[in-house]
């Protein structure tokens, strides 16, 4: 299967031009035979927690969500996107959704892990886990960016069965170690492949760093993105991640009991 991934620069709160360039990049993608698009999170709206809070009116999700599926509909490509969220007591949420190319809902999550505090002034932190869909033969499970950076959710997806994880993300400038160092390690030590789209450019004073990543089940790197915007391609295996699983299965001879007695 080939994934592909947005990074790319939005426009805050210029629903229309970054959902113009998300239907582009769709277009690219599928004509490239990929079958799902990944793109950065919150770049539907742009990122900017605390403006999207302040201006966002919740009224004008259902409309963005339905144009998100009208492009997967029309493109003929699965799709991840991130979007706030409003839950029924009012709290708001960051998520993210996979659509099938049909522009079905496949998967949702909600970030667990909030960064920095424009975040958490923002949004409340979730607490459900990542859940696991069959997804083109694929174990596939979502997180979003700081959650990647805890080994417990990326563990807490492939205990669930995931041997793919998708990951929308908005990382700065100066975390350069995440997707070089940390993405791979995640991978390799739960033994999947992860799929990290960044935002490139500035938005509300935030310099992104690209660097988007595909990395394998063993730690490679099967794609890796530069700073600037564009799409990020990597074939990958269904095989792959059941192929590491069996020759060092970390995941079958943890001990978790033992480690409950360590405090972990």
């Amino acid at each position: 299967m080939l994934l592909a991934l947005m990074q790319a620069n939005a426009r805050v709160l210029d629903i229309e031009a970054n959902c113009a360039a998300l239907d582009a990049a769709a277009v690219e993608a599928a004509t490239a035979g990929a079958s799902v698009l990944v793109t950065p999170e919150l770049f539907p709206v742009g990122y900017a927690p605390l403006r999207v809070r302040a201006e966002l009116d919740p009224a004008r999700l259902p409309a963005i969500k339905e144009a998100l599926s009208a492009i997967a509909r029309r493109r003929g490509i699965a799709l991840v996107y991130s979007l706030p969220s409003v839950a029924d007591e009012g709290s708001w949420h960051i998520t993210s959704t996979l659509l099938d190319a049909a522009g079905s809902e496949l998967l949702s999550y909600a970030k667990v892990h909030l960064f920095g505090e424009d975040e958490r002034t923002a949004f409340s932190p979730a607490a459900a886990g990542p859940a696991v869909v069959d997804f083109n033969g694929f174990q596939t499970s979502m997180v979003i960016c700081y959650d990647v950076e805890f080994p417990e959710t990326v563990r807490a997806a492939a205990l669930g069965g995931a041997e793919l994880l998708l990951v929308p993300t908005a990382l700065a400038h100066g975390f350069d170690t995440v997707p070089q160092v940390l993405l791979r390690a995640r991978a390799l030590e739960s033994q999947l492949t992860i799929a990290y789209a960044n935002h490139s450019g500035t938005e509300e004073g935030c310099d992104f760093l690209g660097g988007s990543v595909i990395a394998g089940p063993d730690g490679s790197l099967l794609a890796t993105a530069g700073p600037e915007a564009g799409l990020l391609y990597a074939e990958v295996n269904p095989d792959a991640a059941r192929k590491a699983r069996n020759v060092v299965p970390y995941l079958r001879e943890r001990r978790p009991e033992l480690y409950r007695s360590w405090g972990v």
